[in-house]
């Protein structure tokens, strides 16, 4: 139980083999490969958009960017529209995609740093304007992604989705960084104290500045392969991704008020986020019950979670 107390993310991981069995025991085991593939496809998106958040919110109370369903869009419907369809622009389409990342990112911050705008409202601002740069941009239209791309997007590995391998790689990448690099504990620390961390002689600025920045370059990236995985790019397409993206950086263990974070907490959460739906569907819930239900499913696994750490201490 000590060791439980100290990984709190392991609880979404219960909770996620709890949805699934019984999920699959109310289909007899009929629906257990699928299910699987499709919760770790789709899970994958919200692991993307997931990473980003938590970095974002690992900063401290009040940080949290609220443009990542449309950094998303706009990513997802400049790039495929630069690239109309060719097949050697796939890498200049994922170009594009981190590229309106990198101009949102710095956007974003310029907004908090220069203008003083809280982070709720700095975000949420830029995000009308994202959104509508890409109604504008996109005029209806739903470019289809080169073939090439979409086959990747839809096919898999030995069994395992490629989006979800992507995605296992930047997690990969994101845990390493924030465990193993100076910038991991430049983000704890300012998020535990900014205060102290700039007595410290940790560089608060660049660090937030850079942070904005990644969140918008994965939300970016993850709007790229999810526009690409469904055929064309939506205007509406990030729309879910605003409350999952925050809350499977809580129900993976991270602190709300900044300073710690959890990685693999992520994964659990996002497989978690999308079991429930599938098992409320199975059970052929309407979409109000759906969303009451999950919601309280999502309270009460945070509590759980929540309450054994305590005791653990």
């Amino acid at each position: 139980m000590s060791f439980v107390a100290r990984k709190p993310w392991i609880w979404s991981y219960a909770a996620t083999l709890i949805v699934w069995m019984i999920t699959i025991l109310f289909t007899g085991g009929a629906s257990a490969g699928g299910l699987s593939q499709a919760a770790f496809t789709f899970a994958a998106f919200s692991v993307l958009v997931g990473i980003g958040q938590m970095f974002v919110i690992t900063l401290g109370p009040g940080n949290i960017d609220l443009s990542v369903p449309a950094t998303m869009t706009l990513a997802g419907t400049l790039s495929l529209k630069y690239m109309d369809g060719g097949e050697g622009l796939v890498l200049a389409g994922l170009g594009i995609a981190i590229l309106v990342g990198l101009v949102i990112g710095t956007l974003n911050y310029a907004l908090i740093k220069l203008l003083r705008i809280p982070p709720i409202i700095a975000t949420l601002s830029m995000s009308f304007i994202v959104q509508s740069t890409a109604i504008w941009s996109n005029r209806g239209l739903r470019i289809k992604p080169p073939e090439s791309l979409a086959t990747f997007t839809t096919s898999d590995l030995v069994g395992v989705p490629n989006i979800a391998i992507v995605s296992i790689v930047l997690a990969l990448a994101a845990w390493l960084l924030l465990e193993k690099s100076i910038y991991g504990r430049w983000i704890s620390a300012i998020g535990q104290s900014q205060f102290a961390a700039r007595m410290a002689g940790i560089p608060v600025d660049g660090t937030r500045f850079v942070t904005y920045v990644l969140c918008a370059v994965l939300a970016a990236i993850c709007g790229f392969l999810f526009a690409s995985f469904s055929g064309g790019a939506a205007l509406n397409m990030g729309a879910e991704y605003l409350l999952t993206s925050i809350a499977v950086v809580v129900i993976g263990g991270s602190a709300v008020a900044g300073g710690n974070s959890n990685v693999p907490g992520i994964w659990g959460a996002s497989l978690f986020m999308f079991l429930v739906v599938s098992m409320l569907n199975t059970y052929g819930f309407g979409a109000g019950v759906r969303l009451i239900l999950t919601g309280l499913i999502i309270i009460a696994v945070i509590l759980v979670a929540s309450g054994k750490f305590r005791t653990g201490r």
